[in-house]
């Protein structure tokens, strides 16, 4: 039997955590229960009806969330020329090509996000191994493979968030922090939603959205109702 902390069971004590509630009792319920003395973030949980093992019902993308994260993101760079200049321009916190990928050889990853123009990509492949099981290696299917390297670290700084489904067919993404308070975190909420329903793969057969579930850091996971699902999407 899995034990939790005193708090915990206090935040879900008289609730029942197999009951599906609507989308907006969903954000509401998992704000009420955050009980940590930080900030908690706010994520989301969404079960799809793919099999990610083959490629073409691979589910992948990025959305700019319209109330950001909460956080700052720092954005490294990789590029090279001109393209140094408008990165340094638009935000980013470090820029290079050949510097900066031997800085991360070296150990260094003080970094949220990266950035490469198509033209430096062989360059920033030499540390792919180091980048890719962190999630910060540049994808042109996330927009983080591009020339318009303001545009990119415009919206990374913003809030935009990069999500891929997992071997077992659920997306995870964060969703803001809890003081944002329930209509932001459905505002961001219903952005992500769209995305990936705009994603749907066409070898994806049956229900391709079957599960949702809001939760914060420290607190239980609520379950969606998905019969409600169109509503809130139309609403």
């Amino acid at each position: 039997m899995p034990r939790f902390g005193k708090k915990y069971r206090k935040a879900v004590e008289g609730i029942d955590l197999t009951q599906r509630f609507s989308v907006e009792e969903a954000v509401e319920k998992s704000l009420a229960a955050s009980f940590a003395k930080f900030d908690e973030t706010v994520d989301v949980a969404i079960g799809l009806g793919v099999d990610p093992k083959y490629s073409d019902q691979m589910v992948r993308g990025a959305v700019s969330l319209p109330h950001g994260l909460g956080k700052t993101v720092r954005v490294a760079v990789f590029c090279k020329g001109e393209k140094q200049a408008e990165a340094r321009a638009a935000g980013a916190d470090s820029v290079g090509a050949e510097d900066l990928v031997a800085q991360v050889k070296e150990g260094w990853l003080e970094f949220d996000a990266a950035v490469a123009t198509p033209d430096v990509m062989a360059l920033v492949g030499q540390i792919g191994r180091v980048l890719g099981p962190r999630g910060l290696m540049p994808n042109a299917k996330t927009g983080t493979v591009t020339f318009d390297v303001a545009t990119a670290v415009k919206e990374l700084k913003a809030g935009r968030v990069d999500f891929k489904v997992d071997k077992a067919g659920v997306l995870h993404a964060p969703l803001g922090k809890v003081s944002f308070g329930p209509e932001k975190v459905l505002g961001n909420l219903k952005a992500l939603i769209d995305a990936v329903n705009r994603l749907k793969p066409s070898a994806a057969k049956g229900t391709y959205m079957k599960s949702i579930a809001v939760s914060t850091t420290m607190g239980p996971g609520f379950k969606v109702d998905m019969g409600q699902l169109k509503k809130f999407i139309e609403g």
